[in-house]
């Protein structure tokens, strides 16, 4: 079957659970940590998953909310860590709720690992969905397949990305612009590790981009900005960019 005749195969896509998704997404996050308005809204947010898992036929949605809640707990203590981590990293954070309430690095890191868990009940579509409204949110566009371990800190969000089968591991912090992605973009590596792996007390600043899934990024290494890195880098690194930089005086006459 050629590309057309796949693309035409199948025309409704119920494109309106994307506001749907949002909402769900929006609903569960606020629900983490306001007791009163999970109190609220629990049910609500629950008829919400069901309905959405219904509109994409997918099986058994309430056995498979069931099985996420399961993981509500574990979730909450990553995210009071991670919360912690921008805190204790982050000089202009004045308190916890801060960062709870006004970080969109923090609102990322809370919807991918939610998503996240989704993502690992083989529940299709909606982690997506849900990595896409946080995306669109926050500028950090996090896929729902990455594996980030504890204590992740991401500094002012924007520009982001960080590709399926990326491995973060424990008390990582990443600045704007970075981006953990594939050397090669062909569909018939989809099913193998096309992203970097980062190890423990990794920093890695703004703009800098990492590519390739045999690529890694030892511990305790500080990788600069701007930088472009495709092999490998021994822990306890310094990687830096620089660029030559003239300044001239503005009454200086050029001949």
């Amino acid at each position: 079957m050629d590309a057309i005749q796949l693309g035409q195969k199948k025309t409704n896509y119920s494109i309106s659970l994307k506001d749907s998704v949002d909402l769900f997404s929006k609903q569960l996050f606020f629900s983490l940590f306001d007791e009163e308005y999970q109190l609220m809204h629990f049910k609500l947010i629950e008829d919400s998953f069901i309905a959405i898992t219904s509109k994409l036929s997918i099986s058994n949605p309430e056995k498979l909310w069931t099985k996420f809640l399961t993981k509500i707990t574990v979730i909450k203590k990553l995210l009071v860590l991670d919360a912690l981590a921008a805190y204790e990293n982050d000089p202009a954070a004045k308190s916890l709720e801060e960062v709870y309430l006004a970080y969109p690095g923090f609102h990322a890191i809370a919807i991918y690992r939610l998503s996240h868990e989704l993502f690992l009940l083989d529940t299709p579509i909606i982690p997506r969905m849900m990595s896409e409204y946080a995306h669109g949110l926050t500028g950090t566009d996090i896929h729902p397949g990455a594996s980030i371990g504890e204590s992740f800190f991401i500094d002012h969000a924007t520009g982001i990305v960080i590709g399926e089968t990326s491995i973060i591991k424990n008390n990582v912090t990443i600045y704007q612009g970075v981006t953990l992605g594939g050397i090669q973009v062909k569909k018939s590596l989809s099913a193998t590790k096309r992203h970097p792996t980062i190890e423990d007390n990794v920093t890695i600043y703004a703009n800098a981009t990492i590519l390739g899934g045999d690529i890694i990024i030892g511990a305790n290494s500080i990788i600069g900005a701007n930088v472009w890195i495709t092999k490998s880098i021994e822990k306890n690194s310094i990687v830096t960019h620089y660029s030559e930089i003239k300044i001239k005086s503005k009454n200086e006459v050029i001949i």
